[in-house]
């Protein structure tokens, strides 16, 4: 019997064109070719209000945490790059103790910056895992001094914080005996299915048992690029994912996914995705790299992150904890820096949406969940007024944001007889600046208008 319906009907019409012999051998090979013919089941249909919190979440923190950080050098890639021997770069594992990791005030911290969601590495391509898989030893309970699961405490503490839950994990694995890379410029075999099908098990397994254990938020994958969704039977990996966990989110790289992720450079323009997040270092190393001291100030990182949500995108920011767990002290100043702002300025970064054009406002801007109220961002000092074009609504107020001082303006070049809007001049003392960047409220009479034509030449007077 071949044990799948469709492969009876076909084996049926094989038997009455074909000789017996023939018969049996469909019999025993279709059902596997059809089961990945199939269409793999979608993810769940309400996508939209999966995103919701992501959408309005608009920050969030990465940690890269792993062995990579007892040398201070780069993960994974240093050894796959040939800086440094594989047998040097994982005789890191001796040093790896997690000696003073406080899961807890890592989530407390995360939660002062003003971040909604953090992502945690859970395994990057060297293969070396932070929780106790069942599917090998390279993790840090086994290998490591460590000994213990460093995954179930995060979690656990995140979400006791109110945050939600991501889980960064890398599809592939440069330490697995059936990944056919092992660095740049040696490869363990060259075209054997049999042998990458078993790899496909292992990563599947993996993920399936991080998403059984820990139920995450989201899901962070990486390392898409080397083989095609067909290799990594992505759809098959992802329709699983989904069906045990119905609430889940992934990013784009297993080969399409829930939401766009841009690497370091800033948009300019918003990415084509519905949803996106600029994941970047707070320095130039997503690991701890102590050597490494280029540290963006917290000014920079807003002025970045005001851009972001300007286009309507998250910022996904990354830490990179010691050896110990510890979080350098340079970037514990800059998160509770960054804290400070965005609680100051929470009403017009949380929950809103993608700002106006830069031909309206010379800098960042977005709207309210209703799009009444307008939020202009700007990190200098006005050298007279801050100017608004184009906006065809009445003004009804206008405010400093976590200031809740009133402010002036008067509108030029308003002629009675054209549809032209004036020019909003709006007149900004110096003792309501931000350190970093001062945010104003513009309250509107109605839903945003705005005014994009070539101006106007008079008809009638």
């Amino acid at each position: 019997m071949c044990g799948i319906i469709p492969g009876i009907f076909v084996a049926f019409f094989i038997f009455v064109s074909m000789k017996k012999n023939i018969l049996l051998a469909v019999c025993f090979v279709l059902p596997l070719s059809i089961a990945f013919a199939q269409k793999p089941e979608e993810a769940p249909l309400d996508r939209q209000e999966r995103m919701q919190w992501f959408q309005d979440a608009k920050l969030g923190i990465f940690i890269h945490w792993g062995i990579y950080s007892v040398y201070g050098i780069d993960e994974s890639w240093s050894f796959y790059n040939n800086m440094i021997s594989y047998e040097d770069y994982m005789e890191q594992r001796k040093g790896f103790t997690a000696k003073n990791y406080d899961p807890d005030a890592w989530a407390e911290l995360f939660k002062e910056s003003g971040a909604k969601y953090a992502v945690l590495t859970t395994k990057h391509h060297d293969g070396m895992a932070l929780w106790p898989t069942k599917y090998n030893d390279l993790n840090v309970v086994k290998s490591t001094p460590a000994g213990k699961d460093l995954v179930t405490p995060f979690v656990n503490s995140i979400r006791k914080a109110g945050l939600k839950a991501g889980l960064y994990f890398s599809i592939l694995d440069w330490s697995h005996q059936d990944y056919p890379e092992f660095t740049r410029t040696v490869k363990k075999y060259k075209d054997d299915p049999k042998r990458f099908a078993s790899f496909v098990d292992f990563y599947s397994g993996q993920l399936n048992e991080l998403n059984n254990l820990f139920k995450p938020d989201l899901f962070w994958f990486d390392g898409d690029w080397s083989y095609d969704e067909k290799a990594f039977q992505t759809d098959m990996v992802k329709a699983r994912l989904y069906k045990d966990n119905p609430d889940l989110i992934c990013n784009s790289r297993l080969r399409g996914g829930d939401y766009g992720t841009p690497e370091q450079g800033l948009p300019l323009t918003a990415p084509k995705e519905d949803y996106w997040e600029l994941c970047m270092t707070i320095n130039n190393s997503w690991g701890y790299q102590p050597n490494d001291k280029k540290y963006k100030s917290a000014a920079k990182i807003i002025s970045i992150f005001a851009d972001v949500i300007s286009l309507g995108g998250n910022l996904l920011l990354d830490v990179g904890p010691m050896e110990d767990g510890t979080i350098p002290e340079k970037q514990v100043e800059v998160l509770k820096e960054l804290g400070r702002w965005t609680k100051k300025h929470e009403t017009a970064i949380y929950e809103s949406l993608p700002g106006i054009p830069r031909t309206h406002f010379n800098g960042p801007s977005t709207l309210s969940k209703d799009s009444t109220i307008l939020y202009l961002f700007f990190d200098y000092m006005p050298n007279e007024d801050i100017v608004l074009k184009g906006v065809k609504n009445k003004i009804n107020r206008i405010w400093v944001v976590g200031n809740g001082t009133k402010l002036k303006y008067e509108v030029f070049m308003k002629a009675y007889w054209s549809q032209v809007p004036g020019l909003v001049y709006i007149q900004v003392p110096d003792e309501v600046l931000d350190p970093e960047m001062t945010v104003l409220a513009v309250l509107l009479d109605g839903k945003i208008d705005l005014y994009g034509e070539a101006g106007q030449v008079i008809e009638s007077n």
